[in-house]
């Protein structure tokens, strides 16, 4: 294979994010060429090339390079080393640092404190006696989380302050060691999220923050626009365009936010791509955020962020599935005024995999949540 006259899209990595590129790309007359790094799951078919050797395969390496003008990534976990690689041979959007920023706890916490940007307390560790005079610094329950390879809830260990707490060598052995983040469990008010998008120019413009809702450490539910005061929102609005800038991001990004019970927002993390809370911009918003990774990776003009309708975004997970591969009755939520299904194509359902989505539009929210919890209760053995 080799170029043609049509701009290619390189993306590294095969799963639903991919998917919904690939099919904005389509829609504006791209290419696409997803390096899956392994199997082909039905989300990456959507692609005009799909390349499935390992990530450190040299050969595959130099194609890929051949093939496309300029790259993304499609999830945060690619190795640094190929990042840097294609890097030296064509636009890589976002850059290698951002990337290598948000996949790595350490360093994310880090460049938030450094920028000051309001996050949990936290100390880095890497034995137990770190671990012993970190739970002597914070106070309260913590969470200790592995510095690389975090999503979903994964590397995370709740240590609770209680009499029945184990020793810290204890606990260390039972997380399994390495280095880590001792991090100050908050107690939550809400959870919310802004996806900011920023161009090659260092303009950027927000979408109306969502206010999510987990499940098992997984998204649930994200409410657009957040039900949430004017000030709050603006603030959310404001720290995410910081991040973004200090970031000297291009693309689209994810900040994630804790708000606690004294009303403070606090950064929990950020996602260096389109993000699941951001999945109701494909039908409630004027740009989807798939278009707008799009719009600035390629140098085109930023689209508008601004709401059609209000929104709930329900993420469907297998564990719906009645079986691996059988798919559910979707009758109660094509029956629905204003429900927009949209499925990922994965051929096998598994327990907290991510197999689509719902959107359900409405003159308000409220009335999207109810036709939601209609649709939800439809499935109610999840």
């Amino acid at each position: 294979m080799s170029k043609n006259s049509e701009t290619c899209i390189g993306v590294l990595g095969g799963g639903q994010l991919g998917r919904m590129l690939a099919l904005e790309a389509r829609r504006m007359g791209y290419q696409v060429l997803m390096w899956t790094g392994g199997d082909v799951s039905g989300a990456a078919r959507l692609a005009d090339h799909i390349l499935t050797e390992p990530f450190d395969c040299e050969n595959t390496l130099e194609e890929f390079i051949r093939m496309v003008d300029v790259a993304t990534v499609e999830f945060e976990n690619i190795p640094k080393e190929l990042l840097e690689k294609v890097a030296q041979h064509i636009p890589l959007m976002p850059s290698m640092r951002a990337v290598a920023i948000c996949q790595n706890r350490e360093l994310e916490k880090s460049f938030l404190a450094e920028n000051g940007i309001p996050t949990a307390k936290f100390k880095i560790v890497d034995d137990a006696p770190g671990l012993q005079s970190a739970l002597q610094e914070i106070p309260g329950d913590v969470i200790l989380k592995t510095v690389e390879s975090g999503y979903d809830g994964k590397g995370q260990l709740l240590v609770k302050d209680d009499a029945d707490r184990p020793s810290p060598e204890q606990i260390w052995e039972n997380f399994g060691g390495g280095r880590a983040i001792v991090e100050q469990r908050i107690n939550l008010a809400a959870e919310l999220s802004v996806m900011v998008v920023r161009n090659q120019d260092g303009n950027a413009v927000t979408y109306d923050p969502a206010e999510n809702q987990h499940k098992n450490h997984i998204l649930d539910l994200s409410i657009v626009p957040a039900r949430m005061p004017d000030t709050l929102i603006e603030e959310a609005q404001q720290v995410a365009r910081q991040v973004a800038e200090a970031l000297e991001y291009v693309g689209v990004i994810g900040v994630e936010f804790f708000l606690d019970q004294q009303g403070t927002l606090l950064v929990n993390e950020m996602a260096p791509r389109p993000h699941n809370s951001g999945h109701h911009t494909l039908d409630a918003c004027e740009s989807s955020q798939f278009e707008q990774q799009l719009r600035a990776i390629c140098n085109l003009p930023l689209g508008g962020t601004g709401m059609l309708k209000p929104a709930v975004m329900w993420n469907l997970l297998g564990d719906i599935w009645p079986s691996a591969t059988t798919a559910p009755d979707w009758s109660p939520i094509l029956s629905t005024p204003g429900a927009k299904l949209h499925l990922y194509g994965k051929s096998e359902a598994r327990p907290g995999r991510k197999m689509g989505h719902v959107t359900f539009l409405d003159d308000s929210v409220y009335e999207a949540m109810a036709n939601a919890q209609v649709c939800m209760k439809a499935y109610s053995w999840i």
